[in-house]
């Protein structure tokens, strides 16, 4: 890792008295000065900075709300960087928001596992500040009751302006994700898809039936060959449903015993990874799905069904029955 540390001024863009401090740590000098430059353009206030090896002697808290990381090719170094990161941003609030590449990714998200980051794989300019709006929408919903009204028009301003900022990047760079332009941007929390799930009169309709057993794997890989089908003769994106494609993986693989990878599930959404990791992220809080960690390889993760994900899967496929196949 990079040896040489920088530091910033943190009178720089103080955010109309909003503590939305933010520090930066990559070993790329192109790409952290673009990350400071962007930061500042959505209103935070970048207190500190340095290579990789500057988040394995820093106290978090004096780190700022919100810590960028850039690790494209991690090493043992920098993954025990990141773990200690994370364990301290689990307990201090820090969000963290970490990029790196495709060949990275099973590596950053098994040392990643406490403070629900946000991973961003081989993002573009605009989908790193379109991360830096997300958090500024986390801010909104857990301090609206604490800022005064003046505040909460500056906050107000600070998510419209980087949202027209990655507005104007995605038409700089051209077209990347139009899949997930309109929603990339959002700020409110992911509607419980799951809720009917936990009231009193589907937990007692769940008592009263024994559950399905899961559908045969191969029925369900036979849906999925003719969901990936369309494509040859349709535009991909006319008929996105990353869900429901994840769901039907992990559905097979559970049937078939086996597990999934962080990185076999981004592949299988259909989406572009960065995009599949914020619907696997949603979904985790909705408790339809449940990251589970190799025991025998710390580093390693996998993503599976929670068991109410999979009694609903087993009673749908219950219910449709013979015409299944035909329903993709």
């Amino acid at each position: 890792m990079s040896q040489a540390n920088f530091s910033y001024s943190t009178a720089a863009n103080d955010a109309a008295g909003l503590p939305l401090s933010l520090s930066i740590f990559a070993d790329r000098p192109h790409l952290a000065g673009q990350l400071r430059e962007d930061a500042e353009a959505a209103g935070f206030r970048v207190a500190a900075g340095g290579g990789l090896d500057g988040l394995l002697g820093d106290d978090v808290r004096a780190l700022g709300e919100v810590v960028l990381v850039d690790c494209p090719v991690p090493d043992i170094a920098a993954l025990a960087a990141l773990a200690r990161l994370d364990l301290r941003a689990a307990h201090s609030g820090t969000q963290l928001i970490v990029s790196t590449s495709v060949e990275g990714l099973e590596d950053v998200f098994g040392c990643l596992d406490q403070s629900a980051p946000q991973i961003l794989v081989d993002p573009s300019r605009a989908e790193r500040v379109i991360a830096l709006g997300r958090v500024l929408g986390r801010v909104a919903g857990s301090r609206l009751r604490e800022l005064s009204e003046e505040d909460r028009l500056v906050l107000l301003r600070l998510t419209e302006q980087v949202g027209q900022i990655a507005q104007r990047l995605e038409r700089l760079e051209g077209p990347a994700d139009h899949r997930d332009s309109e929603s990339a941007f959002r700020f409110e929390s992911p509607r419980p898809a799951f809720a009917g799930a936990d009231s009193e009169d589907s937990s007692a309709r769940l008592i009263r039936a024994a559950r399905p057993p899961l559908p045969d794997p191969r029925l369900v890989r036979r849906i999925i060959r003719q969901r990936q089908a369309r494509t040859r003769f349709f535009d991909g994106d006319l008929f996105g449903d990353p869900a429901w494609d994840m769901l039907l993986d992990l559905t097979a693989a559970r049937a078939e015993h086996s597990r999934v990878s962080v990185t076999s599930l981004c592949i299988a959404s259909g989406v572009p990874p960065t995009t599949a990791l914020r619907w696997i992220g949603q979904m985790i809080d909705a408790g339809l799905l449940e990251r589970v960690d190799d025991e025998t390889d710390r580093r390693r993760a996998f993503i599976t069904l929670t068991e109410k994900a999979s009694d609903a899967i087993s009673r749908y496929f219950a219910e449709i029955g013979a015409n299944a196949a035909r329903l993709v």
